[in-house]
C-alpha cells in the first residue's frame, strides 16, 4: 500500500491538490482518505415531516464526505484577500488571487459555465454603507448554488476516480513519520507514501489537534465565530444580492467595540441544521434553480471573538454555547426579533402568526437565556445598522436562528510552501487555520500540487 501522495480529506482542498497534481503528472500514485460518504450516498435524513431535526448520524451527510462541508453549501467562491483566511500572508496577495481565478476557470469548465460572477467594484452600495459606518468587502463571487456545486464535485470526482485510489468511510487514527516519508493508520490498515497533505477541514478540528500533538507540531490558538442566522422577507435585501448576490458587511458596535460581520448570505435560500462533532448547530444554503427558490433570504450575523492567555481553546467555548442552545431547544432554536427586543421568548403561535415563514424547522425559544449578553447585544446593534441600508431588517417578525458558530482549527505551524516542518507533509485547508473558504482551500490544494510536481 505505498503510494507516492497520501491525501487526508476529501474536501476542496484534497481534491483540488489531487486534480492538480494529477494534471502535472498523470503517472503519480494517489491515495485520497475521507472519513464520511461518496457524493451519492451523502444523505442528511431530516425530512421536515417524519424526521424534523437533527438524529446524530455516525456520519453527518452535510459535514462529511467527498466534498466537504462546502458539498452541500450553496457553492459560494468568493475571489478576495480581504476575507475567507490569510493564504495571501503565505503565498502573496497575487499568487492567492490568480490560484483562486484557475479553481474558478476549473468549476466553471465542469458544470459552472452558466453561474454568474458578481462583483463589487464600482457599486454605489459601498458608499451607501460607508454613509451609515458600515463596510463593504471588495470581492467578486462566483454562486454555483448548492445544485450547480454537487454537479461540478461529481464531475471532478468523475476525473479522479479512475486514476487514483479513495478510500471512503476511512478514518485515519494515527499519521507517523518515517525515514523515508509517511505511515496512515486506520483501524487495522497501513498506507504508506512518500508525501502527505492533510487537508481535513473545520470538521476536523480536534483530530488535527491531536495530529499536531502526536508529530510535536507546534499550534497557536485561533478565534471562534458566534452568532445567529437571520431569516427575512427577500425583497428586504433585494437591492444588495440581485447587485452583489454575497455582501460581506462589517460594522464596528458602539457600546463594545467588538466587529460583526455578514456571513453566507443566500437570496431566496433555506436554512438548515448541520452536525460538527456531535453539536447541531445552523447554517443556510442556496440553489441555482429558480424552482428551487423560496421567499426569503437567510445571513449568518457573527461577533468575532479572540482570547488572551491563560484561556487557549476558543473552540471549547463555541461549543459550550451550542450545546446550551441543545440543551435548551433539543437543537437549533428560533426567535422573532420582536419577542427578543421585549424579553419574550417565541411560541409556536407567535411563530405561526409571523408574516415570515421558517424555512427550518427549530424550536421556538429565546436566544438571551443562550447567547451571551456582550455577543447579543452586538448582534441587535447590527441588525439596527442594517436597518438603514436595507429598511425592515430590524422589523418584529425578522426570525434569528440560533446558535452560529464558526470553529476556525488552531492555525498549524507552517511555511511558505504550507510544508510542517516535517518534509514532505503539508497541512492545508481550513484544518491548516491559513483558509476560511471554498476558494482559498481549493487555492492552497493547487499550490502545494505545484509545488511538489511543478516545474
Amino acid at each position: 500500500m505505498n503510494y507516492d501522495l497520501l491525501i487526508v480529506g476529501a474536501g476542496p482542498g484534497g481534491i483540488f491538490s489531487a486534480y492538480e497534481a494529477l494534471k502535472l503528472n498523470p503517472e503519480l500514485k494517489i491515495a485520497l482518505f475521507e472519513s464520511g460518504n461518496a457524493l451519492e450516498k451523502r444523505k442528511c435524513p431530516i425530512d421536515g415531516v417524519k424526521i424534523k431535526s437533527c438524529i446524530n448520524c455516525a456520519t453527518c451527510g452535510i459535514m462529511n464526505g467527498f466534498g466537504g462541508a462546502g458539498a452541500f453549501s450553496d457553492g459560494k467562491y468568493n475571489i478576495t484577500n480581504q476575507f475567507g483566511g490569510t493564504l495571501y500572508e503565505y503565498i502573496g496577495r497575487k499568487n492567492a488571487i490568480d490560484l483562486m481565478n484557475y479553481v474558478d476557470e476549473i468549476n466553471t469548465a465542469n458544470g459552472g459555465e452558466n453561474t454568474k460572477l458578481y462583483s463589487t467594484a464600482n457599486t454605489h452600495l459601498k458608499k451607501i454603507c460607508m454613509q451609515n459606518d458600515l463596510h463593504l468587502l471588495e470581492a467578486s463571487v462566483r454562486h454555483l448554488g448548492t445544485d450547480i456545486n454537487y454537479i461540478v464535485l461529481e464531475n471532478l470526482y468523475n476525473q479522479l476516480k479512475d486514476k487514483i485510489d479513495i478510500y471512503f468511510n476511512t478514518h485515519i487514527d494515527a499519521v507517523e513519520k518515517l525515514d523515508n516519508g509517511y505511515r496512515l493508520l486506520s483501524k487495522e490498515q497501513a498506507f504508506t507514501g512518500e508525501k502527505c497533505i492533510i487537508s481535513t477541514g473545520r470538521s476536523g478540528s480536534k483530530w488535527m489537534g491531536k495530529i499536531c500533538d502526536s508529530l510535536g507540531l507546534k499550534t497557536k490558538s485561533n478565534r471562534v465565530d458566534i452568532g445567529v442566522r437571520v431569516e427575512l422577507p427577500y425583497a428586504i435585501f433585494s437591492n444588495l444580492t440581485d447587485e452583489l448576490y454575497e455582501s460581506k458587511i462589517v460594522y464596528r458596535t458602539q457600546k463594545f467595540q467588538d466587529k460583526v460581520r455578514t456571513f453566507c448570505m443566500n437570496p431566496r435560500g433555506v436554512v438548515v441544521s448541520e452536525n460538527t462533532n456531535g453539536i447541531v448547530t445552523v447554517n443556510g444554503h442556496s440553489y441555482d434553480d429558480p424552482s428551487l427558490y423560496t421567499e426569503n433570504t437567510n445571513f449568518a450575523l457573527l461577533v468575532s471573538n479572540h482570547f488572551t492567555e491563560p484561556f487557549k481553546d476558543s473552540n471549547d467555548y463555541g461549543e459550550s454555547i451550542a450545546r446550551l442552545s441543545n440543551m435548551l431547544g433539543g437543537g437549533v432554536i428560533v426567535q422573532r426579533f420582536g419577542d427578543l427586543i421585549r424579553g419574550q421568548r417565541s411560541t409556536e403561535s407567535r411563530i405561526t402568526e409571523s408574516f415570515v415563514t421558517p424555512t427550518l424547522t427549530a424550536t421556538p425559544g429565546d436566544l438571551s437565556l443562550v447567547i451571551p449578553k456582550r455577543q447579543l447585544d452586538d448582534i441587535i446593534e447590527m441588525i439596527y445598522a442594517l436597518d438603514k441600508v436595507a429598511p425592515g431588517t430590524a422589523n418584529d417578525d425578522t426570525l434569528l436562528y440560533g446558535v452560529e458558530v464558526k470553529f476556525y482549527n488552531l492555525e498549524v505551524d507552517i511555511d511558505e510552501h504550507l510544508e510542517t516542518k516535517h518534509k514532505g507533509l503539508f497541512v492545508i485547508g481550513d484544518c491548516s487555520g491559513v483558509t476560511h473558504s471554498l476558494s482559498h482551500a481549493s487555492a492552497s490544494g493547487v499550490y502545494v500540487a505545484r509545488y511538489l510536481y511543478g516545474k
